[in-house]
């Protein structure tokens, strides 16, 4: 059985980072998605508030796929979950030397661990919960982007209730 790590912040869940879940289903026997607890990143929403978030949009879209929150070194969570691998999206040339950064401090810190890269679908190449969450917060709509309950989660959040 393969068992795949998908790390990120998912604050929130987009449908940029649903793709690549998808996708790693398609792939691999056992998908987790891993939410990260302390990312450096000033985040939204809690560890909590994102865990619920990925959860509720697996069980709504039925997708055979976990989801944890996680902390600490991504290699060692890996090891924990006897995965070998960790899938990471790539949307653009951007994204590429800082996930290639990444990549390969994982490998020397395990080189049992791969990273596979995964683009999304050309339509969520421009994802990014950034800027999902400046949209909403100046209370434009987001609904194409998110499933409607992270939608209402980012309008509760910002103040703007429907």
């Amino acid at each position: 059985m393969k068992r795949v790590i998908y790390p990120g912040t998912f604050d929130p869940i987009t449908n940029g980072h649903i793709d690549i879940i998808q996708r790693a289903c398609r792939i691999f026997d056992d998908v987790t998605v891993a939410v990260a607890e302390s990312t450096g990143k000033n985040t939204l929403f809690t560890s909590q508030e994102r865990l619920v978030m990925v959860k509720k949009t697996l069980k709504q879209l039925h997708i055979n796929a976990k989801a944890t929150i996680f902390d600490g070194l991504l290699v060692d969570f890996v090891r924990k979950y006897n995965a070998t691998v960790i899938v990471r999206g790539l949307r653009a040339v951007s994204d590429f030397e800082v996930e290639f950064q990444m990549a390969l401090m994982n490998r020397k810190l395990d080189e049992e661990v791969e990273t596979l890269f995964l683009m999304p679908k050309d339509t969520y190449s421009y994802l990014s919960s950034s800027i999902i969450k400046q949209i909403a917060r100046l209370n434009g709509s987001v609904k194409a982007f998110v499933p409607k309950h992270v939608e209402r989660e980012l309008r509760v959040k910002y103040g703007f209730r429907k």
